[in-house]
């Protein structure tokens, strides 16, 4: 639990992105999708920042629960490139009448996919065994492709709109929505959604022009994803950087 000498979460050692709706002031479909990505990937770059910082602190009575939130961060980034390369890519080529548009993001995911096996590998063989040490230098192998695939892939999505003629409209959102949805499951919202909500600074994010807009739900279901849901394995899901209204918080430990 944390205490008073716990600190803040900060964006380190990987910055957060803007959104290129933010960058851009453009308010168009792709853009706006290409937004809602770059909000995901600032949950995937603060769920990082979160094990990277807290690691070197985790006391033995804690690194269970830390295991599992380490691992259920890997899953969530698996998880995402899974809803990309399976569906959302596959859909926008279609749509387009194209083949292999978003092929330069799929090279990318695999610049650091051993580096984020590595990671995962390390914590099912050690367990509370690990070492911080050891946990980081594998962080470190794969941080700065991931980062720069996390930085690259919301512009080459907002660069899709020249495919969308008034011949052959692409209804990206839906595009995207669609896959979203094929990729839900009753696992995944139990044991990796709460990674991804709870690492999202929506409250105060580029002005909070985002709150409600991207997660795009308010009141009960607000309440059921950011509450409810990790009330189960909450042990786990408090070394997040951010509270379940969307605001940085004091680290676990």
């Amino acid at each position: 639990m944390a205490t008073n000498s716990c600190p803040m979460y900060t964006d380190t050692p990987l910055a957060a992105i803007h959104t290129p709706q933010f960058e851009t002031g453009e308010k168009d479909p792709f853009t706006l999708e290409a937004s809602k990505m770059a909000i995901s990937h600032n949950s995937f770059i603060r769920g990082f920042n979160s094990i990277y910082q807290q690691a070197p602190r985790v006391p033995p009575v804690d690194k269970p629960d830390f295991v599992e939130y380490c691992i259920a961060w890997h899953d969530c980034i698996d998880a995402h490139h899974r809803y990309e390369e399976a569906d959302f890519f596959p859909n926008v080529d279609k749509a387009a009448g194209k083949t292999g548009l978003m092929d330069t993001a799929v090279h990318e995911h695999a610049a650091f996919h051993d580096g984020l096996e590595r990671f995962k590998a390390y914590l099912v063989r050690e367990d509370v065994g690990f070492s911080a040490t050891e946990l980081l230098a594998i962080m470190d192998s794969f941080k700065d492709p991931l980062h720069s695939h996390l930085k690259a892939e919301p512009p080459a999505i907002a660069a899709l709109a020249k495919y969308s003629t008034p011949e052959n409209p692409i209804d990206i959102l839906a595009i995207a929505d669609r896959a979203a949805r094929n990729s839900i499951s009753l696992s995944l919202v139990l044991n990796v959604l709460p990674v991804f909500y709870l690492n999202m600074d929506t409250a105060e994010f580029e002005g909070g022009v985002w709150n409600g807009v991207f997660p795009a739900f308010k009141g009960p279901a607000k309440w059921l994803l950011t509450k409810a849901v990790p009330a189960w394995h909450s042990s786990r899901w408090r070394f997040a950087s951010c509270s379940p209204e969307g605001r940085f918080k004091q680290l676990a430990v």
